[in-house]
């Protein structure tokens, strides 16, 4: 199969034909392919490069000297403070030497306590100088690279998001159906297993759940209460798609804290690309605030893994298949729309809307409709009534096709002729 090319290479491309005047930052969520892309752009410049994995295991990280050459790889010794200055100072160097200057690509960055202010300096040495290199910074540990770009490291970067697969994406690239991009959801590596239902499950438990708790929030983030968290993410995978008060949540916890620690969680674990809590839309920005969030996981690989259904039963069950579907629909929304676009559910029973986008001043409401639920159109109506959007949707039955719909950016439908 050819090799996939995510819209991002060209972005990055394009940034490192202008003058370093920013730093590069690709974030996203652990395994949606930002090293990888980023090898395709090395791959693809005529820019010389050096690239380092910060938490790369063994010693020896993959260099690119030039575009034509194949990788090479160069020992890295204890990654620290210093360590940063002096592989900077080399990527410096190399910089001065060529005539269209020079990329340096540090892959999790955040492993290295206070980094950002370290690179800081060396940044704005590098601008004052006019030191023709290019610095691209990976992360996927949300909270600590957060802290970094914002404390030290404000106007000095651009910031290139990278989202879970899309439909469209796993379709091109792995030839995933509508049926399977459901069940199994856009996690580029697991796609080769899901033939294998069991390695497939323990791939999605033991190189993405657990490494995001583990090493991504509970290892880089004050947490209290690590059961609590874990528990969190079980829930909300459990209960995706479906509006859960915090006081309910509680209630099946053993090792309860209260709704301010809850909710807390539950801004950890949508920062890390794994579940989030959507809020009620209200009129009034604090109504907001104070809702019962809508559990919605932000790749349906987690609702899957722990269901205790194969694929075939899954389908079996329209109440479960249902759910995912909504499920589905609300992490596209999530993932293709924000950080432009905001994402809500809205209630007034018995009456509501599985989904509220927010562009700006612009409303759309959207409500999903698959084959185990019917009778829901009458919310819609009242929503319009009382918020006045610029149109409300029906995505599935007697609406837009479900794969249609996945297959296009959330912000597609405020262009809707």
């Amino acid at each position: 199969m050819p090799e996939y090319i995510r819209h991002h290479v060209d972005t990055i491309l394009e940034r490192l034909k202008e003058c370093p005047d920013r730093l590069i930052i690709i974030s996203g969520p652990r395994q949606t392919g930002k090293t990888t892309l980023v090898k395709q752009v090395l791959h693809r410049t005529t820019l010389r490069s050096d690239y380092f994995a910060i938490d790369e295991p063994e010693p020896g990280v993959p260099v690119f000297p030039d575009v034509a050459a194949e990788p090479v790889i160069r020992p890295a010794d204890g990654r620290d403070r210093g360590w940063l200055v002096r592989t900077w100072e080399a990527a410096r160097r190399k910089a001065g030497e060529s005539d269209q200057g020079f990329v340096l690509v540090l892959d999790e960055i955040q492993k290295i306590s206070q980094w950002s202010d370290t690179v800081k300096g060396l940044w704005d040495a590098d601008r004052a100088a006019g030191t023709p290199l290019h610095v691209v910074i990976l992360g996927s540990v949300p909270l600590p690279m957060q802290q970094g770009l914002t404390e030290s490291l404000a106007g000095r970067f651009e910031l290139i998001r990278v989202s879970h697969w899309s439909f469209i994406e796993m379709a091109h690239a792995f030839d995933f159906d509508l049926g399977s991009y459901l069940y199994f959801g856009g996690y580029p590596g697991a796609a080769r297993l899901v033939s294998d239902q069991p390695r497939w499950r323990d791939y999605i438990r033991a190189s993405l759940i657990e490494p995001v708790v583990d090493r991504d929030i509970l290892a880089m983030t004050r947490v209290d209460k690590p059961a609590l968290l874990r528990r969190t993410f079980e829930l909300g995978s459990s209960y995706s798609g479906q509006v859960f008060s915090y006081n309910r949540m509680l209630g099946q916890m053993q090792d309860a804290g209260n709704t301010t620690t809850l909710a807390r969680y539950l801004g950890l674990l949508a920062e890390s690309g794994l579940l989030i809590g959507l809020s009620k839309y209200a009129g009034q920005q604090h109504r907001r605030k104070t809702s019962s969030p809508k559990l919605n996981v932000l790749n349906t690989a987690f609702m899957s893994v722990d269901s205790g259904y194969s694929f075939d039963e899954a389908q079996a069950d329209r109440t479960f298949w249902g759910r995912l579907v909504e499920s589905a629909v609300g992490a596209h929304l999530c993932n293709t729309g924000m950080p432009d676009i905001r994402v809500y559910y809205w209630r007034l029973s018995p009456h509501e809307v599985d989904f509220v986008l927010e562009f700006g001043h612009r409303l759309i409401g959207i409500e999903v409709k698959s084959g185990s639920r019917r009778g829901q159109s009458r919310g819609l109506e009242v929503f319009q009534k009382n918020f006045k959007p610029e149109h409300v949707m029906l995505v599935g039955q007697q609406g837009t096709p479900l794969e249609e719909f996945l297959r296009r950016p959330a912000v597609d439908w405020f262009n809707r002729t």
